[in-house]
């Protein structure tokens, strides 16, 4: 038996951990009466771990955890009926009936949500450090994780990042024997957790998870180590779940009745009373009997409250629209000069100038400036921690990047390669994409995810692609592909002041074309195309290169009788139909040149929307001109024959018009 802590202490841990039990009962008996509507993974048996780490938590203090977080959630504070309420789908649930029993939000209390997938919460703690770190504040970040995620890509690129950094970060492995029905172990080749800490050069531990008195004691230490600066910590809790994964799965096809009867015999809340007789059992027993009745009635206010409106159903996608102030509008008359990269350079350089919570992270971006010059000469001004070079880990400090945006900074992801945005998808898709609408607008999520696409320099298949038309099928996600200089300089600064995640998508082949950039502070919204030329028999909709290579056409053609109206959406979502359409029906014509492939793509989404609004107004079928559908080959001969060229561009127009 570890020391002993006051008497006050360990009825205080003995009240949560019957909040916890008692919740968790009352919900696998609501789940048999068909009141929870999907999953149901309750956190009995592993009481101890939750409350003797939470214990030691403020509200400024975030918790970033799994699947199964009711546990967690409600020692961080969440009352019992906010909980109940969710899983009956419920206004009153802490997610707004939007989450269930998997996704569970309370940022007022700095519960920061808890996830489906395993992985992403050892990421978003980190995210949760970088931010304290930022900010000075003093916080501490926690991620609760099962065994299942020590095997995961996360666990190593999550404790790697904090080792690297010293982030005040406690990653709590909850070691309950099964990743779902995988035993631990027969998955893992290192059957100890804790140990592994040492291979990030962080301390690591291993305690008996059902007593609540040593995870307090280690918990306490590591979280006073975290806020002097002292770094992360690994805990690995030995415990066990003695209910199913989760309510109405069958348990012992890969366990047996007597192993979790013998793990039944080792409740932490038995534990507790047993090995405390020196606390009269009437005080235990007042609280078995307060929160009776506190359950009971949390559950009769969960299941009276009504369910979401159905309006809410889309709501919180995205953060209110930034109007931008009439100091920030760009001046009409443009005097200086600048290339496509200086542009977007000067608008990180000045928005960081202004907002300390701006940070920069990626390969190479710190004393080098980037693979594309992005970030050159913003080292020495703003320092490692502003413009931090990172290990080659895209999920890791992707998903950082998203708990950093959660807790209070402003991320700005170099990728170097839009291609390598690949290895981070499920964090953006997954997290960073749904976070304000599962939290129901009550956490941002400002990322700036920014990378070059584009064929061309015999790039080959990893450093060429363009994903802007898979990308913007996400909802939550605004994809910006700016074609211009001065476009690509407002819409950055536009970027680093909104709310919302967004995709900054640059084609390499125009980071050295130049254009007459707007004098003074300015910003260009989104969902807002450009009438890059205006004209009268054909409209054109075309991005980034290809409004280039579409210019150097207009000229000839002109002098052909062919007057080509030029609209450059600039981005992808949202998408700026109406000024489509404006063109549309003065044309009658209309051409869609994208260098990315047709199928399921940007011009098919234009075309579509275009023949549903505008199929009075064509005086020809709707024209798509684009990429080929096949990978990027290295040879020049090869590459010129998968994106179209100003020859092929040229052609098109005519052959539209002479239909």
């Amino acid at each position: 038996m570890t020391k002993s802590l006051p008497e006050e202490t360990l009825l205080a841990l003995y009240r949560t951990m019957q909040i916890i039990r008692q919740t968790e009962e009352e919900l696998a008996r609501c789940h048999q009466r068909g009141l929870i509507h999907g999953a149901c993974h309750t956190y009995v048996g592993q009481e101890a771990i939750a409350t003797g780490v939470c214990a030691h938590l403020n509200e400024r203090d975030s918790v970033f955890s799994t699947h199964r977080g009711h546990g967690h959630a409600l020692a961080k504070g969440l009352p019992p009926m906010a909980l109940i309420a969710e899983l009956f789908g419920r206004d009153a649930g802490c997610s707004r009936g939007r989450g269930g029993s998997m996704h569970l939000f309370a940022p007022e209390i700095g519960l920061m949500g808890t996830s489906g997938i395993v992985g992403p919460c050892i990421l978003q703690a980190c995210g949760g450090g970088y931010s304290s770190k930022l900010l000075q504040n003093g916080s501490v970040a926690v991620a609760f994780f099962g065994d299942g995620a020590v095997n995961n890509g996360a666990f190593h690129e999550g404790l790697n990042m904090a080792g690297v950094w010293k982030l005040p970060v406690l990653f709590i492995c909850e070691n309950n024997q099964f990743a779902t029905e995988v035993p631990f172990a027969y998955s893992s080749s290192n059957p100890s957790v804790g140990s592994r800490g040492t291979a990030y050069g962080i301390p690591g531990y291993e305690v008996d998870g059902n007593d609540v008195v040593e995870v307090y004691r280690i918990a306490a230490e590591c979280v006073a180590r975290g806020r002097k600066g002292g770094g992360p910590s690994l805990i690995e809790c030995k415990t066990y779940r003695t209910r199913a994964h989760a309510e109405g799965m069958g348990d012992f096809t890969y366990r047996t009745r007597e192993d979790v009867e013998r793990w039944k015999e080792r409740c932490p809340i038995a534990r507790i009373r047993s090995d405390h007789k020196e606390i009269d059992a009437q005080a235990f027993d007042a609280i078995d009997h307060e929160i009776k009745e506190l359950v009971k009635d949390a559950r009769s206010v969960a299941e009276a409250s009504p369910p979401p409106g159905e309006e809410t159903a889309t709501k919180h996608i995205y953060s209110s629209v930034r109007v931008i102030p009439p100091d920030r509008q760009p001046q009409k008359k443009s005097t200086r000069v600048a290339t496509y990269s200086q542009a977007t350079l000067e608008a990180l350089s000045e928005e960081m100038a202004v907002n300390p919570k701006i940070f920069v992270m990626g390969e190479g971006i710190g004393v080098r400036g980037g693979n594309f010059v992005t970030t050159k000469g913003l080292y020495d001004l703003y320092g490692p921690e502003r413009l931090c070079d990172t290990p080659i880990c895209e999920r890791g400090f992707v998903g950082l990047a998203c708990g950093a945006a959660m807790t209070g900074t402003r991320p700005v992801i170099d990728f170097m390669f839009a291609d390598f945005v690949l290895d981070g998808f499920g964090e953006i898709i997954n997290q960073i994409a749904k976070m304000q609408y599962m939290s129901s607008g009550r956490l941002r999520m400002p990322v700036l995810l920014r990378g070059c696409i584009g064929i061309g320099h015999s790039a080959a298949t990893h450093h060429s692609g363009s994903y802007y038309g898979m990308l913007a099928q996400v909802p939550g996600l605004t994809v910006v592909v700016p074609s211009l200089a001065s476009d690509a300089k407002g819409l950055l600064k536009h970027a680093l002041r909104c709310d919302d995640p967004v995709l900054f998508l640059e084609h390499r082949e125009l980071l050295q074309t130049k254009e007459a950039i707007p004098d003074g502070e300015y910003e260009i919204p989104f969902g807002s195309a450009r009438v890059v030329r205006e004209g009268k028999t054909v409209t054109v909709v075309a991005l980034a290169r290809m409004v280039h290579l579409t210019l150097s056409v207009c000229d000839e053609l002109d002098k052909q009788g062919i007057s080509v109206e030029l609209i450059d959406p600039r981005t992808v979502t949202p998408l700026d139909t109406d000024t489509i359409y404006r063109s549309l029906c003065k044309t009658g014509r209309l051409l869609v040149i994208d260098e990315a492939p047709a199928h399921c793509g940007f011009s098919a989404e234009i075309a579509a929307r275009m023949a549903d609004v505008g199929f009075d107004e064509l005086d020809a079928p709707i024209k798509r001109l684009t990429g080929a559908f096949c990978p990027t080959p290295y040879s020049p001969s090869l590459e010129k024959m998968v994106v179209p060229n100003a020859e092929g561009i040229s052609r098109a127009i005519r052959e539209l018009v002479e239909e």
